[in-house]
């Protein structure tokens, strides 16, 4: 089986273009990411693996235009392949959010199977002069990240860390200085702000990408273009190693869209070299 071919991907083309509501977008997340197990699982155990009701998962079945959870299911047996199940039973608390941080990262190969998607995203991204980057609470720091190396070829990059009425005013002089394109990082959970920012920017005419949790995520209806990355919730507070990736992964492709992103490159450690920037 290709890795364009996994269980997890032929369910995300199962849920692609349903109009879902946030429940069963909550649902929908959850069997993507337990993929391999969905389909040997009782409506009970996939309402407790979602954290929603039972009848929700009823009611998602139908929605997908199926006579109720049991025809779903067998559905699920048909078209999704089952996997040897890896047996965690062994590992403390902390390797397993390790080993789930490796399971989302697998999840991302297999999404970039097909590279089409970030390579049109690194297309818009380089066109855009300048550049925004919007990440606020607990998705600043991936935007910072992505900013700090986009500034390095980029001519024009400008970081939206912080939310309230000024974004909206650091929006519309980015407009006027000839933007036509915003990257954003949004992960959970989702502040109603950063939907609120998403909404003013395309009425303002940018061009959305956003990196999140999930393709059902709610900055998903405000989004021309999401890719995304799981993060991990086996701790306290979420990590977000597959998220990480894809932005340097985006940084590649933003590369690729700018022919003298190399030449840049090279005049940074030109002057880093003088300046007895790093230590080596």
């Amino acid at each position: 089986m290709s890795a364009s071919d996994s269980p997890a991907n032929r369910l995300q083309a199962l849920f692609e273009g349903r109009r879902l509501t946030p429940t069963q977008r909550r649902i929908a997340h959850s069997m993507v990411r337990r993929a391999a197990d969905v389909p040997f699982l009782s409506s009970v155990e996939l309402a407790e693996l979602a954290g929603v009701s039972q009848p929700s998962v009823t009611r998602f079945a139908v929605a997908l235009g199926f006579d109720g959870y049991p025809a779903l299911r067998r559905h699920l047996r048909e078209v999704v392949p089952a996997e040897p199940a890896m047996d965690n039973g062994a590992f403390n608390e902390y390797q397993q959010a390790v080993e789930a941080e490796i399971e989302n990262l697998r999840h991302l190969a297999e999404l970039l199977a097909d590279p089409a998607p970030v390579e049109r995203a690194g297309r818009v991204l380089a066109a855009s002069r300048p550049l925004l980057v919007l990440g606020l609470r607990a998705a600043a720091p991936q935007a910072f990240g992505f900013a700090y190396f986009a500034a390095k070829v980029h001519p024009d990059v400008r970081l939206l860390d912080e939310g309230g009425s000024m974004v909206q005013d650091r929006i519309d002089a980015a407009v006027r200085a000839g933007a036509s394109a915003l990257l954003c990082f949004a992960l959970p959970r989702h502040p109603r702000e950063v939907l609120d920012t998403l909404a003013y920017a395309r009425e303002a005419g940018l061009t959305i990408v956003t990196v999140a949790d999930s393709a059902f995520a709610p900055v998903a209806k405000y989004s021309d273009l999401l890719l995304p990355a799981a993060v991990g919730t086996g701790l306290a507070f979420d990590t977000a190693c597959a998220p990480m990736l894809l932005g340097r992964v985006l940084l590649e492709a933003l590369c690729d869209g700018l022919p003298d992103a190399q030449a840049r490159l090279e005049e940074f450690d030109a002057r880093a070299s003088a300046r007895g920037l790093f230590v080596e």
